[in-house]
């Protein structure tokens, strides 16, 4: 097996089957998809589109993060995607864009990757770009969302979701997996999922919460000096400002097309 796409849910209503029709869409067809449902009373898992690729577990789970952690034991595929309910697949060649690029990066079996591509905020209406290149300014800044990153499973077993993490459990673990798994990370320049966006982490008292959950995870990872010289770099080049025109529906757009441009011609430094 190829890939395990890992969707979790409770009560997701139609955005359950939205998200399977896309995988379902995909012209690559060696995966299997892990529905690892929290115990929802809302007759999605009675609606649920049926096929033998699809996987049901019903368990009961503590957090967002533990259902995650539960699915991941049941995949059987080589590499894992997550992708929340209502999210989808940007379009239907995306696994077979991303085996192409595991063939092409992956020089020796026992090396583990980590692929990751665009963003599409349907939010926002813009298309998130990230770093083409993982470094420990990158890793501080922002890394790439779970829904655009393909992990080698074998870093996913070796290392579950750290669930006292509410917001960034899924950071900490790409950290880790950049610090002391060893995990080669390789950028495709395409986008791979479509992003719901406005969700549980978006909230007012949860963006408060990231940011703590931030500090300590970076402090479990970088140094005191690290952590100073990033924090410097993101005050000089206006982080906050730039931070709400990413998010911001009428700037978006503007602003992610600017980044991307500035990633392609090799000006952004980190």
């Amino acid at each position: 097996m190829r890939f395990s796409i890992i969707v979790v849910c409770l009560n997701a209503g139609d955005k359950l089957n939205d998200t399977l029709s896309s995988i379902l869409s995909q012209d690559f067809q060696d995966y299997q998809v892990v529905v690892k449902d929290g115990k929802s009373t809302d007759g999605s898992i009675e609606g649920m589109l049926q096929d033998q690729r699809i996987r049901l577990y019903v368990e009961g789970d503590k957090s967002i993060y533990d259902a995650m952690n539960q699915a991941v034991s049941y995949a059987e595929g080589e590499y894992i995607i997550f992708l929340n309910c209502g999210d989808r697949f940007h379009h239907s060649q995306v696994l077979g864009q991303v085996d192409e690029c595991i063939r092409r990066n992956q020089k020796e079996p026992e090396q583990r990757l980590i692929v990751y591509g665009k963003l599409y905020n349907e939010k926002t209406d813009s298309w998130i770009t990230p770093a083409p290149a993982i470094t420990g300014f990158t890793c501080y800044r922002n890394v790439p969302c779970h829904q655009s990153c393909i992990y080698d499973a074998r870093l996913c077993r070796e290392k579950s979701f750290d669930i006292s993490f509410q917001i960034r459990a899924d950071y900490e673990h790409f950290l880790w997996c950049y610090y002391k798994g060893g995990a080669k990370i390789v950028y495709l320049d395409s986008t791979v999922a479509d992003y719901e966006g406005g969700g549980y982490s978006e909230t007012k008292e949860n963006l408060k919460r990231s940011k703590r959950e931030h500090r300590v995870i970076t402090a479990r990872y970088m140094t005191r000096g690290e952590r100073i010289k990033y924090r410097t770099i993101l005050l000089l080049t206006l982080a906050p400002l730039r931070t709400y025109l990413a998010g911001s529906r009428r700037f978006a757009g503007a602003y992610h097309k600017f980044t991307s441009l500035l990633y392609k011609k090799g000006k952004e430094r980190y």
